[in-house]
Formats: C-alpha cells, sequence, structure tokens
C-alpha cells in the first residue's frame, strides 16, 4: 500500500501561513529547491487544498517560473508529472493538467487510492492534512521549519487531534531551515 505523506513548510512557531494569508518568509534558495524536488520526485499523486493548489499550479500555468533556473526548470518538470486532486467546493475548474477536482474529502476514497496506488501519495494544505490526521490516513510527514516566528495565522498541524510521531530524519539547511521527517506510530 502507498503511503500518503504530508509535506508542509511550517514558521517556528507552526504556521504556514501569517494572519494575513502570506507565505512570503517561504522562498526557497537553491539547496531547499533541489531538496524539495527530490523528495516530491518519486510522488504520483498530490492531494490539495484550493488555496495550496492555486499557489502550485503557477509551476505549470506559468512557465517563466520554470525558466529561471536548471532547478526551477526541474522542479516544475516534477510537478507536472504528477496527477493531482484538489478539493474545494468554491473552485470552479482546474487550470492543470493531471488534474480532478473534488468536492468534499472523503477518506474511504483517499484509503483506495493509497491501496490501488503505485507510488506515494502527498496531502497539502493545513485544512486538507487535518481531515486526514483526524482519519488516519497520514503515514509520514514532513515538516520544514523555517526560521522566523509569524505570531500567528493558519497552523500548519491539527490542534485537536493527538497523533503519535517518530523521528526518521532532519536536516539543516544553511539558509536555517530545518526538514524533520516523521513516521506516524500506530
Amino acid at each position: 500500500m502507498a503511503k500518503l505523506i504530508y509535506v508542509t513548510n511550517v514558521s517556528l512557531d507552526g504556521y504556514i501561513e501569517d494572519e494575513h494569508g502570506r507565505f512570503d518568509w517561504t522562498p526557497p534558495d537553491d539547496e531547499y529547491l533541489a531538496f524539495i524536488t527530490d523528495l516530491v520526485r518519486p510522488m504520483g499523486t498530490y492531494l490539495y487544498g484550493r488555496r495550496l493548489y492555486e499557489s502550485m499550479a503557477l509551476w505549470e500555468t506559468e512557465p517563466a517560473l520554470a525558466s529561471q533556473s536548471k532547478l526551477t526548470a526541474d522542479f516544475a518538470d516534477v510537478w507536472q508529472a504528477a496527477a493531482k486532486v484538489v478539493y474545494s467546493t468554491t473552485l470552479d475548474a482546474t487550470s492543470t493538467a493531471k488534474t480532478r477536482l473534488e468536492r468534499s474529502f472523503d477518506s474511504a476514497s483517499v484509503r483506495a487510492m493509497k491501496a490501488s496506488a503505485t507510488s506515494d501519495l502527498t496531502i497539502g494544505g493545513a485544512h486538507l492534512a487535518a481531515q486526514a490526521f483526524r482519519a488516519g490516513l497520514v503515514d509520514e510527514c514532513h515538516l520544514l521549519i523555517h526560521p522566523v516566528l509569524t505570531g500567528g495565522g493558519k497552523p500548519g498541524l491539527p490542534s485537536d487531534t493527538r497523533v503519535g510521531l517518530e523521528l526518521l530524519s532532519n536536516r539543516r539547511f544553511s539558509s536555517g531551515v530545518v526538514s524533520l521527517h516523521y513516521r506516524i506510530r500506530t
């Protein structure tokens, strides 16, 4: 069975966005972008909430973004190669290939995706990931902790769910970002 892996950028105080919905404190340098690209390269499907999907879709809809460097081109290629499922009640249509729109999160459907997938899946977007944590669907998480305090905003992890974690690996980047890779204890 494929794993469902939560991958997210968070501030040191645990937020994925500040109180104004900004995440401009997460710009990737080359070391970080290479790491993220290699992390998601083997993933076959990305499960996204609407806001994260709209941010990530630029890797397909804005060719100038990919043409900035070899690293950005590689990330764009990796991102475009994966299937995407976007969960949204407000989005009318998707703007990228290999993307389907779902109106609601259905844990049985995600379990079936995991059971039939030939490669792992990622999940992104705090609200969507919280639903997957509550349903016991998340197998691992990669928290990419940025050296900034936002003082508030959208929490990166659910506050109403207790989950035991086992540290699998960690890495410190020259930018001060720290990657923590955990397995969910069962």
